[in-house]
């Protein structure tokens, strides 16, 4: 509870608050029209929020709303009863000519409240910096969530009819169907054009699995699709490395444009022709916008918040993780055993792409169950530590390739890519080769 002191200088429009409960006493059906939008917290007079919760509450009881059973439901209230009860419900009432305008007055009365409420907010930033409980990055996590709570608090979500929608969804299909590239609607493209074949597209706010055994290629095809979104889209792509240097992803991303061998480059060992090619490849990376973080600190927390630095600086259309079992939590009830732990952080990777409003791509580890199979080809039961990771994600793509267990194979580099769930499309199999000298994929048309 704020002090006395801060309710008298907080933000506020009583009026506004006492016509809004003014209103709902002379129509009883104009709840309706503001129930999902406002809240008794949101009343700065603590008698008035106190009635409009009891107008919820009958409402959600399926009880008529008039003053004799509002003022029954508010009996145990002291301070109405001092006030006078139903004579206090019916002077507000009275006070109050027509109902048709309350919308605009609950308007008044939650822009209030979301003012007073970042002002306790900046409050109590102050005061958590002089919490020592907790580390510094702690409590930025913890004022970082809850600005975005209150900011996403703002926007209001209500049903929309079929009918509404007509002339917008009319639009879009008029542009897809006159457009020469539909898939450039859709989101960002993987720059496969086999991958983008099934999944349309890797859309805003989706969450995707890009999951293997070790030595599959998945950081391979994580900087490949990164390339691509980054380089010739134009677009801005954050990578959290938590296994690889970013020297290292440089090398295997300059490797890649380069067709030099990652590993040529790091020893020194080029031709004279090799090395004179250098420059104009380094030209191609000026201007664009691949950031790449390998910070030792694998927290969720610190991951989160610079996830959210990134989109607030430069607008992130694209966020990689590899990989998901890397990833170290602080909450001690999600630490208590590994499923439990890579359930929290699937589901706040999930919540995260909702949060930016750009797809988020996480590389995953697959269990060595597929391993003691006789067919070594994966399945969503593969997923290592939690089945919440499938539960949580919108595409899960599985990487394998044949070679890896059998180097007689007639096409060693051959991998088979799976897109084993895909919420939004089709599941399917591509296949795609893999450059073992540069680290990276090109597509196959066998």
């Amino acid at each position: 509870m704020p002090s006395p002191s801060l309710i008298n200088t907080e933000p506020s429009n009583l009026e506004a608050e006492r016509t809004v409960i003014g209103a709902l006493l002379l129509d009883s059906d104009a709840i309706f029209k503001i129930l999902s939008r406002l809240c008794g917290h949101d009343f700065h007079d603590p008698v008035l929020g106190s009635i409009y919760q009891a107008i919820m509450q009958l409402t959600e009881e399926g009880s008529g709303i008039d003053f004799v059973t509002v003022a029954d439901k508010l009996k145990d209230h002291s301070k109405i009863q001092q006030l006078g009860g139903s004579a206090f419900l019916a002077d507000l009432s009275s006070k109050v000519p027509t109902a048709s305008h309350i919308e605009k007055y609950a308007d008044i009365v939650l822009e209030q409240s979301r003012r007073r409420q970042l002002a306790r907010l900046g409050t109590k930033i102050t005061s958590l910096a002089h919490e020592k409980t907790q580390s510094a990055s702690e409590l930025l996590e913890q004022a970082e969530q809850e600005f975005l709570q209150l900011s996403h608090q703002t926007t209001l979500h209500k049903p929309v009819s079929l009918s509404e929608m007509r002339t917008e969804r009319y639009d879009r299909y008029t542009m897809l169907h006159e457009a020469d590239d539909p898939a450039e609607h859709f989101g960002i493209r993987t720059g496969f054009s086999d991958i983008d074949h099934l999944l349309t597209a890797m859309a805003p706010g989706h969450f995707i699995v890009l999951a293997a055994r070790p030595s599959m290629g998945k950081t391979a095809l994580a900087l490949d699709i990164a390339r691509n979104v980054g380089l010739q889209q134009q677009k801005s792509v954050g990578i959290f490395s938590l296994e690889m240097t970013k020297e290292e992803i440089f090398d295997r991303m300059f490797g890649s444009l380069s067709s030099i061998s990652p590993w040529k480059l790091t020893k020194g060992h080029l031709s004279d022709d090799e090395f004179m090619q250098m420059g104009p490849v380094l030209d191609q990376l000026t201007d664009h916008q691949i950031y790449v973080d390998d910070d030792p600190d694998r927290t969720l927390l610190n991951i989160r918040s610079k996830a959210r630095r990134l989109q607030m600086e430069h607008g992130l259309d694209l966020l990689i993780i590899d990989y998901m079992q890397l990833i170290q939590i602080t909450d001690r009830f999600a630490r208590e055993n590994r499923t439990r732990e890579m359930s929290h952080i699937s589901e706040n990777l999930k919540q995260l792409a909702r949060e930016l409003h750009c797809p988020v791509l996480a590389l995953s580890q697959l269990s060595r169950e597929c391993e003691r199979r006789p067919d070594k080809r994966p399945q969503l039961s593969d997923l290592r530590d939690s089945g919440s990771i499938e539960q949580d994600a919108d595409r899960v793509l599985m990487l394998y390739r044949e070679g890896y267990y059998n180097e007689a194979t007639e096409h060693p580099q051959l991998t088979d890519l799976y897109i084993r769930k895909n919420r939004h499309g089709p599941t399917g199999h591509i296949e795609l080769i893999f450059d073992k000298e540069k680290m990276s994929f090109n597509q196959t048309h066998r």
